[in-house]
């Protein structure tokens, strides 16, 4: 049995007639083989519901909240289903708790832990088009669980590994990009970048795919790739294991987010266990904390440490820090919420010399400083002021020629 799996984000089922645009490229795909559609809520959809559960309660009980914010995507694919069917499509739409497709205990973040693939096969024998909510699951409770945002990408990828089938994404984008379109107007569709790649580029600000189902795809090794539902012709981007793409550039991709927060501790005690009293209350708090920065003083007693974090959660961190200041040792604390993070990702770093130094002098022609650097094998991030992220993603994208 030939089949596909196709996930539909909020722009391509957010009205009649994206529902129908999306319904025709599933009619059409169903035609070569059996089709399971993995739907997003309505755009702007999640968000109404999730304001309207908070009118009510501002913290309500999370198996309330996630029975609500649900529903966004149930009614999608009732609607898509209908729609099929009228068009003479075998189709029919499930909810998550009847295939069932299960997840881990808590709410509004779980994760999948098993698909009932026999059901899933089982149901394509009658039916040419299996319609099913992203986003979601039931946990063995009998609960109905949330994945969190984006959470229809990482729905769609783990059915697809499940059936070791291929998934393609159906977004209002054509693909992936060297960088943003909106600040960079002659950024280039990549036709082929390596799960690695993409999986930097997602957790660093890209919003084409979300990091939990690259992580799971690469995991899988499942082929991925991004489409427009707008432009369903026109080829979209391949998601696949380094070792296929005939030829790495150095860079492939620039990406940049403004969600950043900064908290620089001073004259913190240098010696064994300081860290770990610093960043234990903050993860106790679920605080994920990304770059991380020290400096040592000339006696090597005392040291500056800097750290970066989501900007949501800057005003708790503060206060778990400044009650915890006599246990940590430190003696000012300074933050700052207009930062943003800019990173250059690629595969060809490993082989290629001469990456740092090219970020380092075009940022300093253009007089944009760096505060923080952090570095992996692909990947470079530096922190800069906020006011400067645009320039320096141009810059940057023309310095590595991406627009070639």
């Amino acid at each position: 049995m030939k089949i596909k799996v196709l996930k539909f984000g909020g722009t391509s089922v957010g009205s009649k007639d994206a529902i129908k645009r999306s319904g025709n490229i599933i009619n059409d795909c169903s035609k070569k083989s059996k089709v399971i559609a993995v739907l997003s809520a309505m755009s702007g959809e999640t968000d109404r519901l999730i304001n309207l559960t908070k009118s009510f309660a501002k913290s309500p009980n999370p198996i309330d909240f996630d029975n609500a914010i649900s529903t966004g995507e149930n009614l999608s694919c009732a609607l898509m289903s209908i729609y099929l069917n009228n068009q003479k499509v075998k189709s029919r739409s499930l909810l998550s708790w009847q295939i069932p497709i299960i997840t881990s205990p808590e709410h509004m973040k779980s994760r999948i832990l098993f698909i009932n693939k026999k059901f899933l096969f089982k149901e394509l024998e009658k039916f040419d088009v299996l319609i099913i909510p992203g986003f979601q699951g039931i946990n063995n409770k009998g609960e109905i669980t949330t994945l969190g945002r984006g959470g229809s990408d990482t729905s769609a990828v783990a059915v697809a590994a499940a059936l070791d089938a291929e998934c393609t994404i159906y977004t209002d984008v054509e693909g992936v990009f060297t960088t943003d379109p909106n600040i960079v107007s002659n950024a280039k569709k990549i036709n082929k970048i390596s799960y690695e790649e993409m999986l930097e580029l997602a957790s660093q600000g890209a919003k084409v795919l979300q990091t939990r189902s690259v992580e799971l795809a690469m995991r899988k090794n499942t082929k991925l790739s991004v489409r427009s539902s707008l432009q369903p012709k026109k080829n979209g981007t391949v998601i696949t294991d380094e070792k296929s793409l005939l030829e790495n550039k150095t860079v492939s991709g620039i990406t940049y987010t403004k969600d950043e927060a900064k908290i620089t501790l001073s004259r913190v005690l240098d010696k064994p266990g300081v860290s770990s009293k610093i960043f234990g209350p903050l993860a106790k708090g679920n605080i994920n904390v990304d770059m991380i920065l020290q400096n040592i003083s000339q006696d090597g007693k005392f040291a500056n440490l800097s750290f970066t974090l989501p900007r949501g959660d800057l005003e708790k961190a503060l206060k778990i820090l400044k009650k915890d200041k006599s246990k940590i040792g430190y003696k000012k604390i300074i933050s700052s919420d207009n930062i943003s993070k800019i990173s250059v990702v690629g595969v060809g770093m490993r082989s290629h010399a001469g990456v740092a130094q090219t970020l380092f002098d075009t940022l300093g022609k253009n007089k944009i400083n760096i505060q923080v650097i952090t570095t992996s094998e692909i990947k470079i991030s530096i922190l800069i002021d906020e006011k400067h992220t645009d320039l320096a993603v141009q810059k940057l994208h023309q310095a590595f020629k991406l627009h070639k």
